[in-house]
């Protein structure tokens, strides 16, 4: 990938403007961080979904905003110019706007984050405002949203029923008017995602197993690739199978030590002769 200038607010927009989709992974760590920036990507998010896919929880709600900082600063080193977007984990902004701004500022502050995303609907259109208000871009999080899954029953499809539809229709509208620069749909159908994309006046509308009548998609880079053995989700389209590429590596390895085939010569380093009896020499 050739040099890129710094993805900024404007850049989005233009791309919107232009029919152009823009492009959103997943990210939690400097590795994966700097092929994505070399991929050319668009926007990372640094997920509490790192609480499943990096630190083995079966849900996101034991991360913390410790856990955030830092996978969010690793990130940011390996992708410098792309669209950064730090997830506030639960009960990071949902007790209070001040509980939020602050929550929110550290992202900024610590991670050098371009933003900061919220789960929610009409509920968080305060903390929404609160948090743009203190100069920090926003997006919103609608449909299922994982902090609130119990509630939710489950990790299911959301807004199927015209009433639950228009629920969503309408948080997406506050959340908009409460200055959040985007909105986030998670596995609502895809007329629900178009209703609410063709009626966004200055809000990007990005789709995360939501349909293609958005402004650009998100996936789970762990979705992608096979490297979350619990389960791939419906919506996830795998690109490439590295998980099962890394565990016959590791079936490999072990193997190969096993059996004394590694190391071979050229995977470690001699001594000349005359040095070894000079250390002899000395040992003696």
């Amino acid at each position: 990938m050739t040099e890129r200038k710094k993805v900024v607010l404007p850049t989005l927009f233009r791309k919107a403007r232009e029919g152009k989709p823009i492009t959103w992974l997943t990210c939690y760590d400097y590795p994966t961080a700097y092929l994505q920036e070399q991929a050319g990507i668009d926007m990372i998010l640094v997920g509490d979904s790192l609480g499943m896919t990096m630190l083995g929880y079966d849900s996101t709600l034991p991360v913390t905003m410790d856990d955030m900082i830092r996978h969010t600063q690793a990130v940011r080193r390996g992708a410098p110019t792309a669209f950064l977007i730090g997830d506030m984990p639960y009960m990071s902004y949902q007790a209070s706007t001040e509980d939020a701004v602050r929550n929110a500022g550290r992202f900024m502050a610590e991670a050098s984050t371009d933003a900061v995303k919220l789960e929610g609907g009409e509920e968080m259109a305060e903390r929404i405002e609160g948090i743009v208000r203190a100069g920090i871009p926003a997006i919103g999080h609608l449909g299922l949203t994982p902090q609130s899954v119990s509630s939710l029953g489950g990790f299911r499809l959301q807004g199927k029923g015209a009433l639950q539809a228009k629920k969503i229709i309408d948080d997406a509208k506050a959340l908009e008017k409460a200055g959040a620069f985007a909105i986030l749909l998670e596995l609502v159908p895809d007329r629900v995602c178009q209703v609410i994309t063709e009626r966004a006046e200055n809000c990007l509308i990005m789709s995360l197993g939501s349909g293609p009548h958005a402004h650009g998609q998100l996936l789970i880079y762990h979705d992608m690739f096979g490297l979350y053995p619990k389960f791939t989700p419906k919506m996830a389209k795998v690109f490439g199978n590295a998980g099962e590429v890394i565990l016959n590596g590791l079936k490999q390895y072990n193997t190969e030590v096993t059996d004394g085939t590694f190391p071979a010569t050229e995977n470690y380093f001699g001594m000349k002769d005359e040095d070894y009896e000079e250390l002899l020499t000395l040992l003696d």
